[in-house]
């Protein structure tokens, strides 16, 4: 059986586009032509990769999982080529890093032009979210590198963990909120939340925080995915756990209040995660460079997984 990089190329683009006419249209390959790949390389492996139906295709379970290798396969390729091409003096190519908002907040002003001055033709692809929105594509090498809050549990083995630093947080509402002068945890109990993990279970993460002061878990009633839906969802009568930068920066003034609870509350950690093994093309490892630069002074070590950074 002899497979084209063409062909996992052109399945990898339908999954990451979302059907056959996205990816058509990205990779400027006639629709009828990308079919026509994409069943070729089905009756090579003797296996049906998608089902199809009216509403689209999606993978089977044995196209979920030969797409996770033909993923790393292409992504590879392309990081390979940028490595050549940077090294021979060749500053094109991309870079794709998932960042939680701290960084952004905190390091990304002052490392972006750094990076630009010297890579100006380099396209930079910035992901915010966190650690369990990323990790496939991070394992595939869709992103070159992850700065965030730190899981909780460590990943499976292949990526690499790096802690890099421990923020303060603060529980936050919008100024009008009718608990903002609240002073213990034990008064926003009955209130609703809303949260995002850098885990799977935000819901646990929150409670746990609570039952350090023997107080029961508050409700959950939102989960977001990005610090602007959250931040948007606060414009209610929701609270928050953030890191403390969120209520100090410039871009949240006058949308964040901080709550001035009594009670001790864990950081958040911030870590780098790389794949194990697998060097960066110089362009990531430049940005990667610039970043940590940006690292809060004094760094203190990480002590306590945090729910949102």
């Amino acid at each position: 059986m002899s497979l084209k990089l063409e062909q996992l190329h052109h399945l990898v683009a339908v999954v990451e586009h979302g059907s056959l006419r996205a990816a058509s249209r990205r990779l400027g390959v006639p629709q009828p032509a990308l079919t026509r790949s994409i069943r070729a390389l089905e009756r090579q492996l003797g296996a049906e990769l998608f089902t199809r139906a009216s509403q689209g295709m999606t993978l089977t379970e044995l196209g979920r999982r030969f797409h996770h290798r033909a993923s790393a396969i292409v992504h590879e390729m392309r990081r390979a080529h940028d490595e050549l091409a940077q090294g021979g003096g060749d500053e094109h190519g991309q870079v794709v890093v998932a960042l939680s908002i701290l960084p952004h907040l905190l390091m990304l002003p002052r490392a972006l032009p750094v990076f630009r001055r010297r890579y100006p033709n380099v396209r930079l692809h910035l992901i915010e979210g966190l650690f369990p929105d990323v990790e496939e594509r991070l394992r595939t090498g869709q992103v070159d590198f992850y700065l965030g809050a730190a899981p909780r549990r460590l990943p499976a083995p292949g990526l690499r963990v790096r802690p890099l630093f421990a923020h303060p947080r603060s529980v936050v509402c919008h100024p009008g909120h009718p608990l903002r002068e609240a002073r213990s945890l034990e008064l926003l109990v009955e209130a609703a939340w809303a949260t995002t993990a850098i885990d799977y279970d935000a819901e646990r993460d929150l409670g746990e925080i609570f039952a350090q002061y023997g107080l029961r878990p508050p409700r959950v009633m939102l989960q977001a995915r990005t610090a602007t839906s959250l931040v948007a969802a606060l414009t209610g009568d929701l609270l928050a756990l953030v890191p403390m930068q969120w209520h100090q920066s410039p871009q949240f003034r006058g949308l964040l209040q901080a709550v001035p609870v009594s009670e001790p509350l864990p950081p958040v950690e911030i870590a780098l995660l790389t794949r194990d093994g697998l060097p960066m093309t110089p362009a990531a490892e430049y940005l990667c460079d610039v970043l940590l630069r940006e690292l809060p002074a004094p760094a203190s070590p990480p002590q306590v997984s945090g729910l949102i950074a």
